[in-house]
């Protein structure tokens, strides 16, 4: 596949590229082969040997890496947006093992809930999730099968937990949520092992729940199991203020301390919220490898803390963003983007209000972050947490991308909520996509502007 049009990405964090007007190959395998200035000299070569014509994108649009998403409960989605009113262990109650209990149940129900759930992330511009499951391997076989028929990149959790405030919602033992979690990582390999490697777009993930819900013999069991199989972990861990409490008074310990001492906390490791972890414990998920999925929005509703974002930026913690459907009610990571900016601005108010002076507001460290931050945490920060190549325009890259339309170049105006009013007749040859144009879409942008999804070179969706 030849593509030629502009490319915008961050390699790094707060590092904003235009491409303007590049051509991009992709490879039968779903990477870029190629990728430099289409006026070339090599560039012309390049197409001249090709097997197929260059595909030009819609004038007034561009490619962004498509976004990932660090933390979603797949069988939460039946829920979405209802039930945001109590603290979260009550909530877990009352709502999400519930809902997970019934699709478990149910796999008519399930496959119809996450077949829409992967047309919705799709509309959404999410190439890839981590999802959370639930506990019976069968039902997270189907949202596995389901993801990978979509085209969506699905890591995909069964979760383990031997203890439970819901009777009906437990497995038996540590021995026997072991075992299931070892049939499930075989069964799940098993279900794309006909398809070619690039082709194979779901990996199964070790997911203990929380420490709340796993007795220390079945985190240890899960820990050597992770060793073994080299498979991704995820977790919640220092979530919320009942739950850091509890854990402390039944544990005698911080979330922290236990899933190191089990072995869950690697290189592989995605751990969500993260909102009580102070500076040191920082330092250590620095030090472990392990990555945090910031998920602003749910945190608001559930935590009495704001991730330490900007802190743990600084000490290199490697950070992506989540939606934690249904804890946080939307499914969108750009509304991500947009709340992690604003939680980091309303830290920032708090901090230089709580500050002794002028001269210490000047020397500390601002903890805000901005907009051009958090499309680097939406596209190569999650890409990097998960291991991935993608998330950037970059030769051995997988291209995972998507097409944003942002004006209709004939007319002037433009797509969706995008409104432009320079001169209409001169813009044809003189509009370029600029860092403004961008910031427009990022603040009011939606599915209107998609015009097109990719992952790893497969297009999943494309708008008429």
């Amino acid at each position: 596949m030849l593509l030629v049009g502009d490319l915008v990405h961050c390699p790094s964090l707060g590092e904003l590229q235009i491409l303007r007007h590049h051509l991009i190959v992709v490879d039968p395998q779903g990477r870029i082969s190629y990728i430099a200035p289409a006026q070339l000299l090599e560039s012309a070569k390049v197409i001249e040997a090709a097997s197929e014509p260059v595909t030009p994108l819609p004038r007034g649009s561009f490619l962004v890496p498509s976004f990932c998403d660090l933390h979603l409960h797949a069988p939460q989605f039946l829920y979405q947006g209802t039930g945001l009113h109590l603290p979260l262990m009550e909530w877990l109650d009352a709502y999400a093992y519930k809902a997970e209990e019934i699709l478990d149940a149910d796999p008519a129900l399930a496959e119809r809930v996450y077949k829409r759930l992967a047309v919705r992330l799709i509309e959404s511009g999410t190439g890839s999730v981590l999802f959370f499951g639930t506990i019976k391997s069968e039902t997270n076989l189907i949202l596995a099968r389901v993801m990978q028929a979509a085209g969506v990149r699905a890591f995909v959790g069964k979760l383990s937990m031997d203890i439970s405030s819901r009777p009906t919602y437990v497995e038996k033992s540590a021995e026997d949520s072991l075992s299931a979690a070892r049939r499930f990582i075989d069964d799940c390999y098993s279900q794309v092992a006909h398809l070619p490697a690039h082709e194979r777009l779901i990996q199964p993930v070790i997911t203990p729940r929380f420490i709340p819900t796993c007795s220390d013999k079945l985190l240890s069991g899960l820990g050597a199991l992770a060793a073994e199989r080299s498979v991704t972990v995820q977790s919640h861990m220092a979530e919320s203020h009942d739950e850091v409490g509890w854990v402390k008074q039944e544990r005698k310990q911080d979330d922290i301390d236990i899933f190191e001492e089990a072995g869950l906390l690697t290189t592989r490791t995605v751990q969500a919220h993260c909102t009580f972890l102070d500076s040191p414990s920082l330092e250590r998920m620095q030090k472990s490898g392990a990555a945090v999925a910031h998920c602003p929005l749910s945190n608001s509703y559930f935590s009495q803390e704001s991730f330490r974002l900007r802190e743990a930026l600084q000490r290199g913690v490697k950070v992506g963003l989540g939606t934690d459907i249904a804890g946080g009610y939307s499914i969108d990571i750009m509304n991500s983007m947009r709340q992690a900016v604003i939680v980091s601005r309303m830290r920032e108010g708090t901090r230089l209000l709580a500050s002794g002076s002028a001269e210490e507001d000047q020397e500390a460290m601002p903890v805000s972050i901005d907009w051009k931050e958090s499309l680097y945490l939406a596209t190569r920060g999650g890409a990097h947490a998960l291991g991935l190549s993608g998330g950037v325009f970059s030769i051995g890259a997988s291209f995972d991308a998507q097409c944003i339309h942002i004006r209709d170049l004939t007319t002037g105006q433009g797509i969706g909520a995008l409104d432009f009013f320079d001169d209409a007749p001169q813009i044809a040859d003189e509009w370029d996509i600029d860092e403004e144009v961008i910031e427009k879409w990022w603040s009011l942008g939606d599915g209107r502007n998609r015009y097109a999804m990719w992952v790893q070179g497969r297009e999943v969706t494309r708008r008429d």
